[in-house]
């Protein structure tokens, strides 16, 4: 038996709506679910879309209609990465009850990292940082893993030599026939590669960065070949090897027999 359903229409996939697209902890959107109760959501545009925890949530996008269908299995949290027209968001998707990490320890470890780092909280929240050195980097990374902030929120500022340190962090989580570079403020993914090594390269960025960075996907995706079934295969060829040649088809090598007509007068 399907659960509840509960359907809703509004413009919660910032990132996919209006450009540039951006990529990075923290999540885009945050949403809370109840256990069995599905819920569609009405996007701009949605391509495809992907949970890293698909026990927790599973994500279906209906390209037809323009529809995001989650369906919640079990209690806990999951990451959904949307796809759409070049563009990707992600969201934090809660199944409850869910007991809210407390990021105290992650905030004070982040304000020694980064001494000019300044936090509101609050419905106006919002958080300013400038990343000048690595220890800042990674100390953020951290913060924007919890449920602190989400990535509208933030204003993070880096440091040229900062700006080079994790585009060799993006280097390094690639697949092979994909490569990044910057392009002005922001990233430039290319090369060729399947749906996987696509997808795994979005997660990649996505968990490898700080803060929203616009990203251009010039990725050439690798459409798999059509499956077929080896038994049906099997059954078709034994269907065609028994097709008996048309009667009215002469053999090309055997000598073509007409009937008789009438004899022209001479």
């Amino acid at each position: 038996m399907r659960g509840r359903r509960m359907y809703v229409i509004g413009g919660l996939l910032g990132a996919l709506v209006a450009p540039p697209a951006a990529l990075a902890w923290p999540v885009d959107q945050a949403l809370t679910l109840e256990p069995g109760q599905e819920k569609f959501q009405k996007l701009a545009a949605v391509d495809w879309a992907e949970s890293d925890a698909p026990g927790v949530v599973t994500a279906e996008a209906l390209s037809q209609s323009g529809e995001l269908l989650l369906t919640p299995h079990a209690a806990g949290i999951a990451r959904v990465l949307l796809y759409a027209e070049g563009r990707f968001a992600v969201w934090r998707v809660m199944v409850g009850p869910i007991e809210l990490q407390d990021s105290g320890a992650q905030l004070a470890a982040a304000k020694k990292a980064c001494p000019d780092l300044k936090a509101t909280e609050g419905a106006e929240r919002s958080l300013t940082v400038t990343v000048n050195d690595t220890a800042c980097r990674l100390a953020l990374r951290t913060y924007f893993k919890t449920h602190a902030y989400l990535a509208k929120e933030l204003e993070v500022t880096f440091a040229v030599p900062q700006l080079q340190a994790q585009l060799e962090d993006f280097t390094a989580g690639m697949p092979p026939g994909l490569t990044v570079r910057y392009s002005g403020a922001g990233l430039v993914l290319s090369g060729k590669t399947d749906r996987e090594g696509h997808r795994k390269a979005l997660w990649e960025l996505f968990n490898r960065s700080v803060g929203r960075v616009p990203l251009e996907d010039r990725t050439e995706v690798e459409v798999p070949p059509k499956q077929v079934d080896p038994a049906a295969q099997e059954a078709l060829d034994a269907t065609v090897s028994d097709v008996v040649p048309d009667a009215g088809v002469p053999d090309a090598g055997a000598p073509v027999k007409r009937k008789a007509g009438p004899k022209k007068p001479r």
